[in-house]
């Protein structure tokens, strides 16, 4: 479709290293490619046969009717003659937008070449702004709704812009300084995808907040996007966990993107604790060589006991009740927070270990809707509000062909029987704790020097009240560890109630109903024997080892007047 479209030129006659070799010099043309190729070729996407293409020795040519015609240009502002094209890219917008990169670097030249033309090619603008000065331009990407949202790849990194290529901005978020080579964006979900030197791909997840990003908001002390809407889905762990699970260390895999509602935002800068504002102040005072002024240890105090300040998301339901809290980055640019489209836990659970499988726990989805996601800086006990509100929608593919009272009753359920495992955890926690205490006590009384044989045989009394408790809550140890038959206890009939229904999209079952309807009851009578227990019994017989001299125990405070 084209006749050699290079400059023909015989790289045998070009110097290398000051002088043309011979043809018997070590290596000659060795893992080089033959000079004179097309490098780079674009087609655009709104005009057929309108075909632009490259080649390394510095030429773009242009065919508006399928290569019957070409137009050659070879003069660019500000880039060396015969420099290597190594870009071409059409816009999605424009039948005459066109962008290309040159690349120079075999001539120890490492400036970024970015330029663009809008009449196809016949005059061109530099568009490389404020582009890091070593680092040629690799690769190019354009968005597909924001014409003036630009992506370059360069031999260090990636960088965008928001105005065409007046100002860039390196993206980083856990990207390494890396070559990228490529770039793609899948224009469904707006992901950019980046393929870096060494065989290396990573995906930024849905990139629209840069869409609605303008100069001025980077101004602003903290600027909020809007939030995609989020499908609402039970997660699937095929390998029984989330990451590598079993599988071993040779066996590959990748994150996917968070689950849930991506709430994305821009602090100017990070919040500061008093410390770090005042070493900072040292710092300025020191390049400006005067005496930096000692704090008092009042100050230092202050510093010792400072609440770190926090960044704090809540997300509110239709009905403007707050369903969650998150905490949110602290670091200065643009930062991210998934809310995993669930109530809290109803208890504290431990975080997993670092390089865990496991993924943090969580409690019941909520119910598809409506919800609004804000941002909050805590400083000094103070929350403040920061940007504006954001709302989306949380939706279930399909919910359409769904019973909407079947979803009202599960989300119903699970929040009765998460209020039940609240209970039931902080009762079965506090019994443990009962029991070290008793225990505790029984061997303070034990070492008294006076006469308390009743305190003795009450503190059996506790022992014995407080281990059937726990039985009842946990079940009979001393069967299942012989394995032998024991009843259902309290615990395995909440977590019946719980866990049956956590994955569950489904009206609850009337097994997981029975298990509610016994183990409320059975906790209601157990919890009120450990209340008059704590708060009577246990009370009364830490008094009485006080007033007997018993050496201190966990839970009770001295006795002292003073002498």
């Amino acid at each position: 479709m084209s006749s050699d479209l290079t400059r023909q030129i015989d790289r045998n006659q070009l110097e290398v290293m000051g002088k043309i070799w011979s043809v018997d010099a070590v290596a000659k043309n060795a893992s080089t490619s033959l000079y004179g190729n097309c490098t780079a070729l674009s087609e655009s996407p709104k005009k057929e046969g309108m075909i632009y293409v490259g080649t390394d020795d510095g030429l773009i040519h242009v065919t508006e009717d399928g290569g019957a015609t070409w137009n050659k240009y070879e003069k660019f502002p500000s880039v060396p003659d015969r420099t290597f094209i190594s870009r071409i890219l059409t816009s999605q917008h424009d039948a005459y937008t066109i962008y290309a990169s040159f690349d120079n670097h075999k001539m120890a030249d490492f400036n970024p070449y970015i330029l663009k033309s809008i009449d196809a090619g016949k005059t061109w603008i530099s568009i490389k702004g404020n582009l890091p000065a070593n680092g040629p331009v690799l690769a190019i990407a354009e968005d597909h709704i924001n014409p003036n949202l630009l992506f370059v790849g360069t031999e260090f990194g990636l960088f965008f812009t928001v105005d065409g290529g007046q100002k860039w901005i390196q993206l980083k978020g856990g990207l390494p300084t890396i070559a990228v080579r490529d770039i793609a964006i899948q224009k469904r979900e707006n992901d950019l995808v980046l393929a870096t030197f060494g065989r290396g791909f990573y995906v930024l997840d849905d990139y629209t907040p840069l869409r609605t990003l303008k100069s001025d908001m980077l101004q602003k002390d903290a600027v909020t996007f809007p939030v995609e809407d989020a499908m609402m889905y039970m997660l699937a762990y095929p390998l029984g966990g989330s990451k590598k699970a079993t599988q071993g260390e040779s066996f590959y895999t990748a994150s996917n993107p968070a689950f849930g509602a991506t709430f994305t935002y821009y602090l100017k800068d990070a919040l500061k604790t008093k410390k770090e504002i005042r070493q900072e102040s040292e710092k300025e005072t020191e390049k400006k060589k005067q005496p930096v002024r000692y704090p008092t240890f009042d100050e230092l105090r202050a510093e010792d006991e400072e609440e770190a300040p926090t960044i704090i998301l809540t997300a509110t339901d239709g009905d403007g009740n707050i369903i969650r809290k998150l905490t949110g980055s602290n670091s200065k640019g643009i930062n991210r927070t998934t809310w995993d489209l669930c109530y809290p836990l109803p208890y504290l659970a431990t975080p997993p270990p670092p390089g865990s499988d496991y993924e943090p726990e969580s409690g019941p989805m909520v119910m598809p809707g409506k919800y609004t996601m804000t941002l909050y800086k805590k400083a000094n006990g103070v929350v403040i509000p920061l940007g504006e509100s954001q709302s989306f929608t949380a939706f279930v593919r399909g919910q359409e062909n769904m019973v909407p009272e079947d979803r009202k009753l599960l989300v119903g359920f699970q929040q009765k029987a998460a209020r039940l495992q609240r209970a039931f955890s902080g009762a079965s926690q506090m019994a443990n704790e009962v029991k070290n205490r008793i225990g505790l006590l029984k061997r303070a009384i034990q070492e008294t020097p006076s006469q308390v044989d009743k305190l003795i045989a009450d503190a059996l009394n506790l022992e014995t009240r407080i281990n059937e408790i726990i039985r009842n809550f946990r079940g009979d140890q001393t069967l299942r560890s012989r394995n032998e038959n024991s009843p259902p206890s309290i615990g395995d009939r909440v977590s019946k109630a719980v866990g049956d229904m956590s994955t569950s999209t489904s009206k609850p079952t009337q097994t997981v109903q029975d298990a509610y309807d016994i183990a409320n009851p059975e906790f209601t009578t157990e919890l009120q024997k450990l209340r008059t227990l704590v708060e009577v019994d246990l009370k009364n017989l830490e008094q009485a080892a006080e007033a007997a001299g018993a050496p201190w125990t966990s839970g009770r405070v001295p006795e002292w007047k003073g002498e």
